[in-house]
């Protein structure tokens, strides 16, 4: 037997039909009396007898809430609760007619979202199932309104290194190549996820110093005068400072990004002249990425390097330009690298027989890199 309803629905009727509760237990009278109690409060009600079966049907269809008992046969309602939250977006309601063996306390630490004794009025439970609906839908709002806002803040920072890159270059993707080539550096090295996450986000922002630069020496198509050249080393100290004092976590990334990334490793980079170690992390592998991105795009003064050429300056830098441990790692990466430039710069895919060294790019390789980079 079921409860009547009537068939004009309301909204709120409506968006009830759309949560899904499951009920387990295996007595099947509670099992019935439950599915009715919850389908006549408005909402879609399915029914299992055991843990393996709920299991089962959760695979199939996923549901809102799950309301079990805990004592069954086979899989016990808390073995059930474990591998529910561990599977799927799930809250689970526990019941159990053996109130002394367990505390409130040690069902809700082990996930469930609450706990009811039996014998319980069915008025009961519908109040302690809206409540756990309500929640679960507040969660729900505040991980969407924080994506939201994360997404925003990213964009926001990406709209920023781009109104800095357009000064400089005749698009903005190099500073998503930058961004590829980081993340292909950071997964070889074995970094943190999250590491990982915030160098990808922060390195666009390597170069937002050039904003300070005067036009007449960052768009100047010859060769810097030893002044101006001191001039343009100072788009990292600008950098750093636009950066800093944020509470941010990309945003204190990029700081020491924007400081660090022309620095070598063997002391001879800016603004500090620190060398090894005292260089961050971020800043070699951001270091080397941008100086790879010079080599093969097009400039004034050269033609795009062939993949081949670049990779073995990178190669003949390290130790000396470069970390050795991050030019192994971006070396690592070939087919990776060699797919951002199909997508992303395919006139650097030129053949050796096109390729021409410029009058500039002829000397030591440290002065070279240091021209390009």
């Amino acid at each position: 037997m079921r409860f009547g309803r009537e068939s004009d629905m309301t909204a709120a009727e409506e968006a009830a039909r759309d949560i899904h509760i499951l009920v387990v237990d295996d007595e099947e009278i509670i099992r019935e009396m439950l599915q009715e109690t919850i389908e006549y409060a408005g909402y879609d009600c399915v029914i299992a007898a055991d843990g393996a079966q709920a299991l089962g049907m959760l695979d199939e269809k996923p549901v809102d809430v799950i309301i079990t008992d805990i004592k069954m046969p086979g899989i016990s309602g808390i073995e059930l609760l474990r591998e529910a939250k561990k599977r799927h977006d799930v809250d689970v309601i526990v019941m159990t007619g053996f109130i002394e063996d367990f505390t409130y306390e040690m069902i809700i630490e082990l996930g469930a979202s609450d706990f009811i004794g039996k014998p319980f009025r069915n008025k009961e439970l519908i109040v302690r199932l809206k409540r756990v609906l309500r929640e679960r839908n507040l969660l729900r709002e505040r991980r969407r309104a924080h994506r939201e806002l994360r997404e925003s803040y990213l964009d926001t920072i990406k709209r920023l290194a781009v109104a800095a890159e357009y000064r400089d270059e005749e698009t903005g993707d190099h500073i998503h190549r930058i961004s590829r080539y980081c993340a292909l550096i950071s997964e070889e090295l074995g970094l943190p996820a999250q590491m990982i996450q915030n160098i990808r986000y922060a390195s666009p922002m390597h170069d937002i110093g050039k904003i300070g630069i005067p036009d007449r020496i960052l768009l100047k198509e010859g060769k810097l005068t030893p002044e101006e050249f001191e001039i343009m080393k100072t788009h990292t100290t600008i950098g750093a400072s636009i950066l800093a004092n944020s509470n941010a976590e990309i945003l204190q990334f990029a700081e020491r990004i924007a400081i660090s990334h022309h620095e070598r490793w063997d002391g001879g980079g800016y603004p500090m002249g620190v060398a090894g170690d005292k260089i961050p992390i971020t800043g070699r592998i951001v270091g080397l990425a941008d100086v790879f991105d010079a080599l093969t795009s097009e400039r004034p003064y050269k033609e795009p390097y062939p993949l081949d050429v670049a990779l073995e300056m990178i190669r003949r830098g390290a130790g000396g330009h470069f970390d050795p441990e991050v030019a192994k790692a971006f070396l690592a990466r070939r087919d990776g690298i060699k797919e951002i430039l199909r997508e992303m710069n395919p006139a650097s895919v030129i053949g050796m027989r096109r390729f021409q060294w410029s009058e500039r790019e002829r000397g030591p390789l440290p002065e070279m890199l240091s021209r390009i980079g």
